[in-house]
């Protein structure tokens, strides 16, 4: 059977012991949809590891409807902070464009894989 979808882009986000991987993909109707896939690294005592994976599948008809819900989710996230109630608990990593020193713990098993 000939799979009807056609990777059209692909980012992973290192985030910890999280990876998120944001995958465009096109049916063959030329229709776009979006998958968010949040992979979490557990490693047994014996050395070998699994992944836990969670997908979401977001569609055309609903990417507006998402961005303003993120978009708001966001903003309350900055408002709750911005008044103190809320803090960090950790500092935040530094950004690729940062002009800080740095150390990210990168694991590259997952990119090349198809099933996540």
């Amino acid at each position: 059977m000939q799979d009807d979808r056609e990777d059209v882009f692909s980012k992973a986000v290192r985030a910890g012991k999280r990876t998120y991987f944001f995958d465009v993909k096109s049916t063959r109707g030329k229709d776009l949809y979006l998958t968010i896939t949040e992979s979490k690294k557990h490693t047994h005592e014996d050395g070998t590891a699994h992944y836990d994976k969670h997908k979401i599948f977001l569609y055309k008809e609903d990417f507006d409807k998402f961005m303003d819900g993120l978009r708001d989710a966001f903003d309350e996230i900055d408002r709750l902070r911005s008044s103190g109630e809320y803090m960090r608990d950790e500092p935040a990593a530094p950004r690729p464009d940062d002009d800080r020193p740095g150390f990210t713990d990168v694991n590259f098993e997952d990119l090349d894989r198809k099933d996540i």
